[in-house]
């Protein structure tokens, strides 16, 4: 393998803790792959690895950890609760089979993935980490796919503010106003779905203003997230494009490139409304 490419910086959480900003993202990498292609990321300098209970690779990822030729505390591994195990005891429950499955002694950020107002646990949900967080087993607790009033919510009723809030977010989508309501709180805004699924790589704008910079239209969006003060965890089952995403600090975008990316929002989504859960 060539040389690893320079770290993306670590940004601070509101519990003291850093975060790289720019990870990789594990979801619907298969079984097979996963410990392959977490080792490759991490020797090309990735150190934040993205898993969770519904992805299925929560054990190889593991296994990559503990094989991977750095300390462990220079790694930052996130997983999450799926929305089926949503509720006090059952989200404990499905913290321990997460450990298990990592075999870590303790975890960097856990997440609650879904909020699903429809079944209304997900306050419950949010007192179980902060209960595992006081335990010493996780380090940093957040939530997936919260809308503003979700965060109200559990703020209101536990005291307790998340640190990381995950959403779908990419030019198409680019949540201004959930991102200015997370920064007012001191809550990090991580983007999945970074590149839409890949979808909004195609925008001819997009294409040309790669070809301006020499990069490749995911490298733009990348630069663009990271610019906007992201945190972004592309996916991808390439090591050639896991190169690509990580080499987006050596440029900048101008305020002519923001405008072409801001003409593109739309409201379109890749994955659902968390409100219609």
């Amino acid at each position: 393998m060539s040389q690893p490419l320079p770290l993306a910086p670590r940004l601070p959480l509101a519990d003291g803790a850093t975060i790289p900003q720019l990870g990789y993202g594990l979801y619907k990498v298969p079984t097979r792959d996963a410990a392959r292609l977490s080792l490759d990321a991490i020797a090309l300098g990735y150190r934040h690895l993205d898993t969770a209970a519904f992805y299925g690779n929560e054990r190889e990822v593991g296994e990559a950890v503990r094989a991977a030729p750095v300390p462990r505390e220079e790694l930052f591994i996130t997983s999450k609760v799926w929305k089926d195990d949503n509720g006090y005891d059952s989200t404990l429950r499905a913290f321990d089979a997460s450990m298990e499955r990592l075999g870590l002694e303790q975890l960097d950020l856990f997440l609650i993935h879904w909020p699903v107002p429809s079944t209304d646990l997900y306050v419950d949900t949010w007192r179980a980490l902060i209960r595992v967080r006081d335990e010493g087993r996780v380090r940093s607790i957040g939530e997936a796919n919260f809308h503003a009033h979700h965060i109200e919510r559990i703020v209101g009723e536990t005291g307790v503010a998340p640190v990381v809030n995950q959403v779908e977010l990419h030019p198409w989508l680019p949540q201004q106003e959930l991102r200015e309501f997370d920064a007012a709180r001191g809550i990090r805004t991580e983007a999945w779905s970074p590149l839409a699924r890949g979808r909004v790589l195609h925008e001819p704008s997009l294409v040309r203003l790669a070809a301006k910079h020499g990069r490749s239209p995911a490298q733009v969006v990348l630069r663009w997230h990271i610019e906007l003060g992201n945190i972004v965890i592309p996916k991808t089952s390439s090591l050639d494009r896991q190169r690509e995403n990580l080499d987006v600090f050596g440029f900048a975008l101008d305020h002519d490139d923001r405008a072409v990316i801001a003409a593109l929002e739309s409201g379109a989504r890749t994955g659902r409304d968390p409100d219609d859960d």
